[in-house]
């Protein structure tokens, strides 16, 4: 069987490569030349399907398969065929991966590499598919759509280009790798070509279509700007054909002069002084001579009335003074007596006549501010109570001092 298919291929190499002439002809026209032909041969090509005739009265024309593989051979950027199919393909590949797997339980060696060689060359078809419409996309883009004459046609191109590339990102959502790597197992050839292989594939596809995107969205941006400017410039052809002795007024002469005409920058421009330009220190130095410094003697009853004055400051300073030494006072007594004694309960001995609050932060800085060999004489708790309303938080009520 295989050398029967060795010589039918051999078959039609030879034949493709005795009509090449004639079948490039009908690949750049569109059409084959049926004059330069007989009819032994027109049945030969028929009868290995390299052509068809649509019908009895027109002409013949390249099979699919063979202008698929002379647009991919070629790279012929006016190929504008994708293949988004991707969900038949990938069903056809789980089903050989279980054919493979059922094969290599059962202990058909034989049959395993058959399913092996089918599911990689399925697979490898897959992966060429996709990677294919990413060069037809971008090779459309590249062009700018340039087979097309009109603004028009480029933007409906450019329309059916994004369907396109929508079309294969829904298509490559299709493939759960989740899926496919179960359906592998701890098989290391089906997680190769099932796994391996094709998120390579799917990552490159995804990443290139991402750009193809964002670029047919700027082009089409692009095309719809150049055709509101292509209409704006004909409908003032139409209308100046329609209207042969119109003449814009001139715009100098009217009072409200449009947007569109007022356009030039200020004939002069603000005037500053240049302080690096030598030339003109002497007139600088001039004009600073003359200038007179105007000195305010005179203070009225109001200005006096809201001066600032600082006869207070010291009797601040005093105060702010005698409220530590009252603090020191208080540690001292402490020291001397040998037990503890709360803040409010010597605050109230001593009749001091500070508020009480300000007195509970003034031990408590005054005690934080003492050098540290200082303060490990003393012991310093605050007193909390709850607080009534907010659960959580704690009030403090007083300061209790002792020695360690």
């Amino acid at each position: 069987m295989n050398q029967h298919l060795q010589q039918a291929g051999l078959k039609l190499f030879k034949l493709l490569a005795r009509h090449g002439k004639s079948l490039m002809h009908a690949y750049v026209n569109g059409k084959l030349d049926e004059s330069k032909l007989d009819s032994k041969q027109i049945d030969a090509l028929l009868k290995a399907g390299v052509i068809w005739r649509p019908s009895a009265d027109e002409g013949l024309h390249l099979s699919s398969n063979l202008r698929s593989l002379l647009e991919e051979a070629l790279s012929d950027t006016r190929n504008r065929q994708i293949d988004s199919n991707v969900g038949s393909r990938l069903e056809t590949i789980k089903t050989l991966a279980a054919h493979y797997k059922e094969a290599l339980h059962i202990g058909d060696l034989a049959a395993a590499d058959v399913y092996l060689s089918d599911l990689s060359e399925h697979s490898y078809s897959l992966t060429e598919s996709l990677r294919h419409s990413s060069r037809v996309l971008w090779s459309r883009i590249n062009n700018e759509f340039g087979y097309v004459p009109s603004l028009s046609a480029k933007i409906r191109e450019n329309e059916l280009a994004q369907q396109q590339v929508s079309e294969l990102l829904n298509s490559l959502a299709l493939l759960n790798f989740d899926t496919l790597s179960q359906i592998a197992g701890d098989i290391r050839e089906l997680r190769r070509i099932l796994v391996l292989n094709l998120s390579q594939a799917v990552y490159d596809c995804t990443q290139e279509l991402a750009v193809v995107q964002t670029r047919l969205l700027t082009l089409l941006g692009r095309f719809r700007e150049l055709r509101g400017k292509s209409r704006l410039l004909k409908g003032l052809q139409l209308f100046h054909a329609q209207h042969p002795d119109f003449s814009p007024k001139d715009p100098t002469q009217q009072l409200d002069v449009a947007s569109l005409f007022n356009q030039a920058p200020a004939l002069l421009s603000k005037a500053s002084v240049d302080i690096h330009n030598s030339e003109h220190e002497h007139d600088l130095l001039l004009s600073l001579s003359q200038l007179k410094l105007q000195r305010h003697t005179k203070v009225s009853e109001t200005d006096t009335e809201h001066a600032v004055s600082l006869e207070g400051a010291e009797e601040f300073a005093l105060q702010e003074q005698k409220i530590k030494q009252d603090v020191e006072n208080y540690l001292l007594g402490v020291i001397e007596s040998a037990a503890g004694q709360t803040a409010l309960e010597y605050y109230q001995e001593q009749h001091l006549e500070w508020d009480a609050e300000a007195w509970l932060y003034q031990v408590w800085g005054s005690y934080h501010a003492l050098p540290e060999e200082q303060r490990d004489y003393f012991a310093l708790d605050p007193i909390e109570d709850p607080h009534p309303i907010f659960s959580g938080n704690r009030i403090v009520r007083d300061l209790q001092v002792w020695l360690r």
